[in-house]
């Protein structure tokens, strides 16, 4: 045609300049957008790495230290660093080969090797019993989970029991924790609630309300490292906590009256024992001073009764050597004896009253005296004047 030539740039095509089948606009014959020049893209691409590359081309050299950069960062991407509390497991190809503690560490990149990190000095917290739920205000609340607490004791009652375990992963295997059970979590809380429902089917309920909430602690704790011991899995149970031991709801006040009698029981015998432990001192005190008075009067009657058959016997002897003075001291004696403690008048005249004035008031005379001064010894009281 005759203006095929014009437009310069030898473009060729349409008189505008552009290539056959687009229009002025940048249309293709439907109409539709013009798709991206790949070719374009790919020789502008190897410009810019041409100007990369030393010496301006891309052969072997180029190649081969991009080689060797690419291999250097894939090595060094190895380094790991190891917290205090942690322990970290190092593998290759997804085999278990060692393990190591805190610190910076190195082992094969993935996909070769790969490293997994346990939290080992870390307590984590399983609830039995219970759950706990965050609402939409963000307050946390407490849900019972009946099929977990419920458990049967050994009288064949129902006990509501809800506990917490503490538990760690063992630092000394933490490859136990990580390999040999699929869900440590679920087999710790599985075995946890095996274990409480075996001691307390060992138990009567009385007990497990009272006495026994101590000895529950350690018996299901020790029984839940034995077990988990068996199954390699590299747990320490730290401890057992009871958070509520409790009848079922529906006969919690039933169980409450009973438990209140039984303190009352208690209260009352205790103060029963306090009575007998202050009587019973005092009635064997009462008793052994009674029965050391009675040996006491018998001890001095008995002397007493000694000592006057002795007296008598030592005066029979003096009777039969002096018959005479013998009979007149004990006269004396008895006299003695009879009118020592007595009001006495004495008239110094026997056989005649005439010194006697009738009206003399002899009741003055009954006026009490002074006590008289001690007689010497064998001298009688009293005397004629």
């Amino acid at each position: 045609m005759p203006w095929s030539n014009q437009g310069g740039g030898g473009g060729g095509g349409g008189p505008w300049g552009k290539p056959p089948g687009q229009n002025p606009w940048g249309q293709g014959p439907s109409g539709g957008p013009t798709p991206p020049d790949v070719e374009e893209i790919l020789r502008r691409g190897q410009d810019k790495l041409r100007q990369v590359m030393p010496g301006g081309g891309f052969g072997g050299k180029g190649v081969a230290l991009a080689a060797v950069l690419a291999v250097g960062a894939w090595a060094l991407s190895g380094f790991y660093t190891v917290q205090p509390n942690e322990a970290a497991l190092n593998m290759i190809f997804g085999r278990y080969v060692s393990k190591s503690g805190s610190g910076l560490h190195y082992n094969l990149p993935a996909p070769v090797g790969s490293v997994q990190k346990l939290r080992v000095e870390d307590r984590n917290t399983t609830s039995i019993g219970f759950n706990y739920r965050i609402d939409r205000s963000g307050a946390q609340t407490t849900m019972d989970v009946p099929e977990e607490s419920l458990m049967l004791t050994g009288d064949e009652n129902i006990a509501d029991v809800k506990f917490v375990v503490i538990w760690q992963i063992d630092p000394a295997k933490p490859e136990n924790f990580a390999f040999n059970v699929r869900s440590p979590s679920v087999t710790i809380k599985a075995v946890a609630e095996s274990a409480m429902r075996e001691i307390v089917g060992r138990s009567q309920i009385q007990r497990i309300l009272t006495a026994e909430r101590k000895v529950i602690e350690p018996a299901v704790q020790d029984l839940m490292q034995k077990v988990l011991d068996d199954y390699g899995i590299g747990v320490k149970i730290i401890q057992v906590q009871l958070q509520s031991v409790d009848p079922p709801e529906q006969v919690i006040a039933a169980f409450r009256d009973v438990t209140a009698a039984q303190q009352d029981q208690d209260r009352l015998r205790n103060e029963a024992e306090a009575y007998a432990n202050r009587v019973v001192p005092e009635a064997r005190g009462a008793a052994a001073r009674i029965i050391q008075e009675a040996q006491a009067y018998r001890e001095q009657t008995v002397a007493e009764a000694t000592g006057q058959a002795s007296r008598f016997t030592q005066v029979l002897e003096q009777y039969k050597r002096a018959p005479d003075i013998t009979r007149e001291r004990i006269y004396l004696e008895t006299m003695e004896r009879v009118f020592g403690g007595m009001n006495k008048v004495i008239v110094d005249q026997p056989g005649s009253a005439q010194g006697v004035v009738p009206y003399l008031p002899l009741g003055a005379l009954d006026a009490p005296h002074p006590p008289a001064a001690p007689r010497p010894a064998g001298q009688p009281q009293g005397g004629a004047r």
